[in-house]
Protein backbone atom coordinates (compact mmCIF):
# COMPACT_ATOMS: atom_id res chain seq x y z
CA UNK A 1 0.00 0.00 0.00
CA UNK A 2 2.82 2.80 0.63
CA UNK A 3 5.17 1.96 -2.21
CA UNK A 4 1.78 2.12 -4.30
CA UNK A 5 0.99 5.82 -2.68
CA UNK A 6 4.86 6.44 -3.44
CA UNK A 7 4.66 5.61 -6.57
CA UNK A 8 1.73 7.53 -7.38
CA UNK A 9 3.07 10.33 -5.94
CA UNK A 10 6.08 10.08 -7.51
CA UNK A 11 4.17 9.68 -11.09
CA UNK A 12 2.65 13.05 -10.06
CA UNK A 13 5.79 14.82 -9.18
CA UNK A 14 7.67 13.62 -12.61
CA UNK A 15 4.02 14.64 -14.39
CA UNK A 16 4.51 18.16 -12.27
CA UNK A 17 8.02 18.73 -13.38
CA UNK A 18 7.52 17.44 -16.70
CA UNK A 19 4.43 20.27 -17.08
CA UNK A 20 6.41 23.02 -15.49
CA UNK A 21 9.66 22.78 -17.67
CA UNK A 22 7.91 22.35 -20.54
CA UNK A 23 5.03 25.76 -19.96
CA UNK A 24 8.50 27.53 -19.15
CA UNK A 25 10.24 26.66 -22.20
CA UNK A 26 7.46 27.48 -24.01
CA UNK A 27 7.54 30.99 -22.10
CA UNK A 28 10.86 31.39 -23.17
CA UNK A 29 10.57 30.74 -26.54
CA UNK A 30 6.96 32.99 -26.94
CA UNK A 31 9.65 35.74 -25.55
CA UNK A 32 12.21 35.02 -27.93
CA UNK A 33 9.79 35.43 -30.40
CA UNK A 34 8.49 39.14 -29.41
CA UNK A 35 12.04 40.16 -28.66
CA UNK A 36 12.98 39.31 -32.79
CA UNK A 37 9.92 41.14 -33.62
CA UNK A 38 10.72 43.91 -31.65
CA UNK A 39 14.25 43.77 -33.48
CA UNK A 40 12.50 43.78 -36.63
CA UNK A 41 10.58 47.02 -35.79
CA UNK A 42 13.55 48.51 -34.93
CA UNK A 43 15.43 48.27 -37.34
CA UNK A 44 11.94 48.96 -39.93
CA UNK A 45 11.89 52.43 -37.59
CA UNK A 46 15.12 53.31 -38.48
CA UNK A 47 14.09 52.65 -42.39
CA UNK A 48 11.11 54.74 -41.97
CA UNK A 49 13.17 57.69 -40.93
CA UNK A 50 16.15 57.86 -43.07
CA UNK A 51 13.33 57.74 -46.06
CA UNK A 52 11.81 61.39 -45.90
CA UNK A 53 15.68 62.26 -46.34
CA UNK A 54 16.61 60.28 -49.60
CA UNK A 55 12.98 61.28 -50.88
CA UNK A 56 14.07 64.78 -50.60
CA UNK A 57 17.74 64.00 -51.31
CA UNK A 58 16.13 62.79 -54.88
CA UNK A 59 13.29 65.75 -55.28
CA UNK A 60 15.73 68.14 -56.32
CA UNK A 61 17.34 66.04 -58.91
CA UNK A 62 14.30 64.29 -60.29
CA UNK A 63 11.08 66.59 -60.36
CA UNK A 64 9.82 64.68 -63.32
CA UNK A 65 9.84 61.58 -61.07
CA UNK A 66 6.94 62.66 -58.94
CA UNK A 67 5.13 59.54 -59.11
CA UNK A 68 7.52 57.32 -57.96
CA UNK A 69 8.86 59.89 -55.08
CA UNK A 70 4.89 59.52 -54.22
CA UNK A 71 5.19 55.55 -53.90
CA UNK A 72 7.85 56.01 -51.84
CA UNK A 73 5.95 58.09 -49.72
CA UNK A 74 2.65 56.27 -49.33
CA UNK A 75 4.45 52.75 -49.17
CA UNK A 76 6.39 54.21 -46.17
CA UNK A 77 2.97 55.87 -44.20
CA UNK A 78 0.79 52.36 -44.88
CA UNK A 79 4.12 50.41 -43.07
CA UNK A 80 4.67 52.68 -40.28
CA UNK A 81 0.26 52.53 -39.64
CA UNK A 82 0.42 48.39 -40.34
CA UNK A 83 -1.19 47.12 -37.42
CA UNK A 84 -0.50 43.22 -37.27
CA UNK A 85 2.15 41.11 -38.51
CA UNK A 86 0.42 40.39 -41.92
CA UNK A 87 -0.21 43.87 -42.56
CA UNK A 88 3.11 44.83 -41.64
CA UNK A 89 4.81 41.96 -44.22
CA UNK A 90 2.39 43.32 -46.91
CA UNK A 91 3.69 47.11 -46.60
CA UNK A 92 7.24 46.22 -45.85
CA UNK A 93 6.86 44.56 -49.46
CA UNK A 94 5.37 47.38 -50.97
CA UNK A 95 7.83 49.46 -49.78
CA UNK A 96 10.32 47.38 -50.34
CA UNK A 97 9.34 47.70 -54.51
CA UNK A 98 8.82 51.65 -54.24
CA UNK A 99 12.90 51.24 -52.93
CA UNK A 100 14.18 49.49 -55.34
CA UNK A 101 11.92 51.64 -58.29
CA UNK A 102 13.58 55.08 -56.33
CA UNK A 103 17.29 53.26 -56.39
CA UNK A 104 16.54 52.60 -60.34
CA UNK A 105 15.57 56.47 -60.71
CA UNK A 106 18.46 57.44 -59.40
CA UNK A 107 20.55 55.62 -61.50
CA UNK A 108 19.31 57.79 -64.33
CA UNK A 109 20.44 60.74 -63.18
CA UNK A 110 24.26 61.16 -63.10
CA UNK A 111 24.48 64.33 -61.48
CA UNK A 112 22.43 62.79 -58.49
CA UNK A 113 24.44 59.40 -57.88
CA UNK A 114 27.68 62.27 -57.41
CA UNK A 115 25.92 63.97 -54.09
CA UNK A 116 27.06 63.20 -50.74
CA UNK A 117 23.73 63.24 -49.09
CA UNK A 118 22.65 60.83 -51.65
CA UNK A 119 24.77 58.49 -51.40
CA UNK A 120 25.28 58.79 -47.60
CA UNK A 121 21.76 58.15 -47.44
CA UNK A 122 21.78 55.59 -49.83
CA UNK A 123 24.43 53.97 -47.72
CA UNK A 124 22.36 53.94 -44.52
CA UNK A 125 19.44 52.67 -46.50
CA UNK A 126 21.96 49.93 -47.82
CA UNK A 127 22.91 49.24 -44.45
CA UNK A 128 19.75 49.11 -42.83
CA UNK A 129 18.04 47.14 -45.39
CA UNK A 130 21.10 44.27 -44.52
CA UNK A 131 19.91 45.06 -40.77
CA UNK A 132 16.25 44.12 -41.44
CA UNK A 133 17.16 41.35 -43.34
CA UNK A 134 19.17 39.86 -40.30
CA UNK A 135 16.90 40.96 -38.07
CA UNK A 136 13.29 39.16 -40.22
CA UNK A 137 15.79 35.40 -40.23
CA UNK A 138 16.40 35.80 -36.69
CA UNK A 139 12.39 36.41 -36.31
CA UNK A 140 11.53 33.24 -38.48
CA UNK A 141 13.86 31.31 -37.42
CA UNK A 142 12.44 32.26 -33.82
CA UNK A 143 9.15 31.40 -34.46
CA UNK A 144 10.29 28.26 -35.99
CA UNK A 145 11.91 27.16 -32.56
CA UNK A 146 8.77 28.25 -31.46
CA UNK A 147 6.39 26.48 -33.80
CA UNK A 148 8.45 23.25 -33.74
CA UNK A 149 8.26 22.87 -30.06
CA UNK A 150 4.34 23.44 -29.66
CA UNK A 151 3.99 20.80 -32.35
CA UNK A 152 6.65 18.13 -30.86
CA UNK A 153 4.73 15.56 -28.94
CA UNK A 154 4.91 15.79 -25.92
CA UNK A 155 4.41 19.25 -25.19
CA UNK A 156 1.88 20.05 -27.68
CA UNK A 157 -0.42 18.69 -25.12
CA UNK A 158 0.79 21.37 -22.65
CA UNK A 159 0.50 24.04 -25.83
CA UNK A 160 -3.00 23.29 -26.35
CA UNK A 161 -3.82 23.31 -22.84
CA UNK A 162 -2.37 26.32 -22.13
CA UNK A 163 -3.55 28.25 -24.76
CA UNK A 164 -0.36 28.97 -26.82
CA UNK A 165 -0.88 29.19 -30.61
CA UNK A 166 1.36 29.27 -33.55
CA UNK A 167 3.12 32.31 -34.91
CA UNK A 168 3.32 33.55 -38.37
CA UNK A 169 6.57 34.20 -40.45
CA UNK A 170 7.54 36.86 -41.88
CA UNK A 171 7.25 36.30 -45.52
CA UNK A 172 6.55 37.84 -48.46
CA UNK A 173 3.39 38.43 -48.88
CA UNK A 174 0.77 39.67 -51.98
CA UNK A 175 1.88 40.55 -55.21
CA UNK A 176 4.04 38.09 -57.11
CA UNK A 177 5.78 41.27 -58.33
CA UNK A 178 7.00 41.45 -54.37
CA UNK A 179 9.35 38.41 -55.55
CA UNK A 180 11.16 39.81 -58.82
CA UNK A 181 13.49 42.31 -58.96
CA UNK A 182 12.58 45.89 -60.73
CA UNK A 183 13.26 46.03 -64.05
CA UNK A 184 14.47 49.00 -65.71
CA UNK A 185 14.29 50.47 -69.81
CA UNK A 186 15.22 54.07 -70.68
Amino acid sequence: MLLGIMVVGLLALLIGVFLVVTYNGLVQLRQRVQNAWSQVEVQLKRRYDLIPNLVNAVKGYAQHEKDTLERVTQARNMAIKAGNMTEQAEAENMLSGALKSLFAVAEAYPELKANTNFLQLQGELSDTESKIAFARQFYNDTVQNFNTRMELFPSNLVAGMLGFGRVDYFTLQGEPEARQAVQVQF
